[in-house]
C-alpha cells in the first residue's frame, strides 16, 4: 500500500474557527494542530474528513507574497473542493446549518448526480455530490 496522497491545504483567516466549522459542517475530526510563534494563529492543523486528510493554517502575509493566500485576500476562491457522499441532502443540510452559504442549489443534475455548491465562512468553495434523489 502506498502512502501517497493529494491533500488539500487551506489557508484561512481564523484557524480555530475553521476547525470548529469543518467539524460541525462536514464531521471532520482534529488529528493535530500546532500554534504559530505568536500564540494567536495556527501554523498547521490536520483534520480527518471521513478517512481523508484536510490540512489548514492561518494566513501569514508577513512572510511575503510567495505563499498561499486566504480567499479574502484573493477576492475569491481559486478552486472547489468536492465531497462525494452517500446522502447529499443530509450533508448539504449539515453544512448550511453550520454556516455555509449555498451558491448553486442542491438538485438532481443532468449528468446523473445530486449536486450543489457552497461557500464556507472562510471563502472556500465546496461542492457536495451523491446519488440522484427520487
Amino acid at each position: 500500500m502506498s502512502n501517497k496522497a493529494l491533500v488539500p491545504h487551506l489557508v484561512v483567516n481564523d484557524g480555530e474557527q475553521a476547525i470548529a466549522f469543518y467539524e460541525q459542517a462536514f464531521g471532520a475530526r482534529l488529528e493535530a494542530k500546532h500554534a504559530a510563534d505568536d500564540g494567536k494563529r495556527l501554523m498547521h492543523a490536520h483534520l480527518d474528513l471521513d478517512g481523508q486528510a484536510l490540512y489548514l493554517h492561518d494566513e501569514f502575509p508577513e512572510f511575503g507574497g510567495s505563499g498561499a493566500s486566504a480567499p479574502s485576500r484573493l477576492g475569491g476562491a481559486s478552486c472547489t473542493l468536492h465531497l462525494e457522499v452517500d446522502d447529499a441532502d443530509t450533508a448539504w443540510a449539515r453544512a448550511l446549518a453550520a454556516g455555509a452559504e449555498a451558491t448553486m442549489p442542491l438538485d438532481n443534475q443532468f449528468w446523473g448526480a445530486r449536486y450543489g455548491q457552497l461557500r464556507d465562512p472562510f471563502g472556500h468553495m465546496w461542492s457536495i455530490g451523491g446519488p440522484l434523489k427520487d
